[in-house]
């Protein structure tokens, strides 16, 4: 659930940026991940910007796919009918006999299980896999560099284009193979959150539902039903916290100097991903995915205005 107090401010170029520097410093095939709504930023806009930055798109399902509409690879488990990936230039994965027979001649990429025991074949079964389907390349959701040293291993020398390194593997040179799939790293510091104070008062003793004790406090107006739970925030340049999380509303700590307006920044300037993520106990990917879900996202582009989503597609404000 989005609240209409909450704003969300992705900047388009900067994820460009990142794009463009991650390509510089590879040479090799760019990938960008947008699954998940773009890990919460919002895919079919960054795809937009992303247009001619990057080889190819990387989605989990077909419906994200057909909402972006451009080519790519689908990461998730094959869904739905060979026409469908041929109409959209898309390619399923494949981990298993049964799915290479039901994708027989459509162009597919294979997936090995490297150590994440997550989808994918077996190191023992490529070599069958790859002879019952038109594989165009094979991949590895690696856990880490060694992970990735096997998989080299195991593929060199088959014409297929390999891709194994995620974000948190693109400082590993060995690890970029023909081609990177990044997705956190183009969003890391991309996407800024805030709301405003709706009160501000002194208290009177213990307060809210759980009774805290602290003597001045802001009201917001974000809760649990918006993915908000107790974590760090800023105000006025000010470390400050949420210091009880309702259901629409949420209690903040603020300075006696606070007023009634003053913006609450829930993520940016300098309170990040990874901050708030040690915080509550999660990655950054899920920092990105919850905090991208609160609110109204505005979109900054380079040269140009802010713009808004209004449906999937972004309009100038």
């Amino acid at each position: 659930m989005r609240s209409r107090h909450v704003q969300i401010t992705v900047n388009l170029e900067q994820i460009r940026q990142a794009a463009e520097q991650i390509r510089r410093m590879t040479g090799v095939k760019l990938i960008a991940v947008i699954k998940a709504d773009a890990y919460g930023l919002g895919a079919v806009p960054v795809a937009d910007a992303l247009t001619d930055a990057v080889d190819e798109f990387a989605y989990f399902t077909l419906a994200e796919a057909r909402e972006v509409g451009r080519p790519g690879l689908i990461l998730g488990p094959p869904e739905g009918e060979s026409a469908e990936y041929l109409e959209l230039n898309l390619r399923p994965t494949i981990s298993c006999l049964q799915d290479a027979e039901r994708f027989a001649g459509l162009p597919v990429a294979v997936k090995v299980d490297t150590g994440m025991q997550r989808f994918g074949c077996r190191p023992e079964e490529l070599s069958e896999l790859l002879g019952r389907c038109r594989a165009v390349d094979i991949y590895t959701h690696a856990t880490g560099v060694e992970a990735v040293e096997f998989f080299d291993r195991l593929t060199r020398g088959r014409p297929q284009w390999r891709h194994a390194a995620c974000s948190s593997l693109l400082a590993h040179r060995q690890t970029w193979l023909e081609g990177v799939r990044p997705g956190l790293a183009l969003y890391q510091g991309a996407m800024r959150v805030s709301t405003r104070l709706c009160q501000v008062k002194k208290t009177r003793g213990p307060a809210g539902y759980t009774g805290f004790d602290y003597p001045y406090v802001g009201v917001i107006l974000a809760g649990y039903c918006h993915n908000l739970r107790p974590a760090p925030v800023l105000i006025n340049g000010r470390r400050q916290r949420l210091l009880e999380v309702g259901m629409n509303t949420s209690f903040v700590s603020v300075d006696p100097e606070d007023r009634v307006g003053d913006e609450v920044v829930l993520l940016g300037d300098g309170l990040d991903e990874t901050e708030l993520g040690a915080c509550l106990d999660c990655r950054p990917h899920e920092i990105l995915c919850r905090y991208g879900s609160m609110g109204q996202r505005s979109y900054i582009p380079t040269g140009r205005r802010a713009v808004q989503v209004l449906g999937a597609r972004a309009t100038a404000l």
